[in-house]
């Protein structure tokens, strides 16, 4: 599930418009998804080819988000466990979402949610249970609008990933955080390998 109906407010354009490397942010985070998860939805205005549908009224935050991208999969007779993952992401790779979603947990009801460097949880590119998708929707369908509400509702696995580079999780806010992406440095390549022959007495 793609969400990428923020306000960008601090940002003052749609963050899933920025184009880096090439490539619209939304539609990066929707082709990694792809590549670990199905089927893929996008809850937001439309910017990318997955289905999509919209939180009621659209800008209603991510907690309404993540209930109406559940109503849209039971439309779509899916049933399991998801993965929930913001546009703003422009490090997120492959491999963070691969883990997050083969994390084990002690019951179906479990989702997983990974927690940052200094523990602060990161709810919006986590693994969703079925069950806790159903709370979503209870909780939007009482008023609630904060993911904290869920967080403290449904019983989570808490991932810790120190062996991985923690800052796939960091979201860019504003102009600033875009440029820090843009001009940082693009990891150097592997060298090739020796060739047999060179190694031959």
């Amino acid at each position: 599930m793609l969400l990428t109906g923020g306000a960008s407010r601090r940002m003052g354009r749609d963050k899933a418009t920025l184009v880096i490397n090439g490539t619209r942010l939304a539609q990066r985070t929707g082709d990694l998804l792809q590549l670990v998860a199905g089927p893929v939805i996008e809850v937001g205005p439309g910017y990318t080819s997955l289905p999509h549908s919209s939180e009621d009224p659209p800008g209603s935050g991510p907690l309404a988000a993540i209930a109406a991208g559940a109503a849209e999969l039971a439309r779509l007779h899916y049933s399991g466990s998801v993965l929930v993952v913001a546009t703003d992401l422009p490090r997120l790779t492959e491999a963070y979402l691969t883990i997050l979603a083969s994390h084990p947990v002690p019951s179906p009801d479990h989702s997983v949610v990974p927690r940052d460097e200094g523990g602060t949880p990161q709810p919006l590119c986590a693994r969703y249970s079925a069950a806790a998708l159903a709370v979503a929707r209870t909780l939007v369908g009482d008023g609630q609008r904060s993911m904290k509400a869920l967080l403290e509702a449904v019983p989570i696995t808490w991932l810790d990933m120190p062996q991985l580079d923690t800052h796939v999780l960091n979201d860019i806010d504003t102009p600033e955080d875009l440029a820090a992406v843009l001009h940082a440095p693009r990891p150097s390549r592997a060298p090739d390998p020796i060739p047999d022959e060179a190694l031959r007495p």
